[in-house]
């Protein structure tokens, strides 16, 4: 399972964030030309803000199943932190209401993903498009679903690792961002 999960963390690291990225850097750099153009020329094109719009959800949704992998999405843990100092029998007790939530979080990703298939189709099926009539909606529905199936696999991994830690097992553990940053 560590084999499969340091090829996942390789394609999470060397695909999707750089994927995510480009998404990222390209709509910043079409919008900065729409401002320009429209300011120093006084026309734009219909469909930019549709393009900045969708291509900058595509790259955060691609990139969450890596924020999912380090922790970097909103948590609510002030009761779990607080009953957690109170001995080793409450972190074990701490970590297992953290499963639990882990395993209701992946349970919920897989129905989203699920019953998010026929909205693709249907959204292929019919043509919807963007506001602009620029873009069609399916390939943008697809990222999402494609970010959270994603998402879901990365909790996959993480459920697994926690019931290994659980049982006094030792399990891979993320570096903090701080630690992973450049010199």
């Amino acid at each position: 399972m560590e084999k499969a999960y340091a090829v996942w963390r390789a394609f999470q690291d060397q695909v999707l964030a750089r994927v995510a990225a480009l998404l990222l850097i390209g709509c910043t750099l079409i919008a900065l030309l729409e401002v320009v153009r429209r300011y120093a020329f006084g026309f734009s094109f219909e469909w930019q803000a549709d393009a900045v719009t969708y291509f900058i959800l595509s790259g955060v949704f691609l990139y969450f199943a890596i924020s999912q992998r380090h922790n970097e999405h909103l948590n609510v843990t002030a009761v779990l932190e607080a009953v957690q100092v109170i001995g080793p029998r409450a972190r074990k007790a701490v970590e297992a209401v953290k499963l639990m939530a882990l395993v209701a979080s992946f349970l919920f990703m897989c129905a989203v993903v699920w019953w998010g298939l026929p909205e693709v189709r249907e959204a292929q099926h019919y043509g919807t498009r963007t506001e602009s009539l620029g873009f069609p909606m399916w390939p943008f529905l697809a990222t999402l679903l494609l970010g959270f199936a994603f998402m879901a696999l990365t909790m996959l991994f993480q459920i697994w690792f926690k019931i290994q830690k659980l049982r006094g097992r030792a399990v891979p553990e993320e570096a903090p961002v701080l630690d992973r940053m450049p010199d």
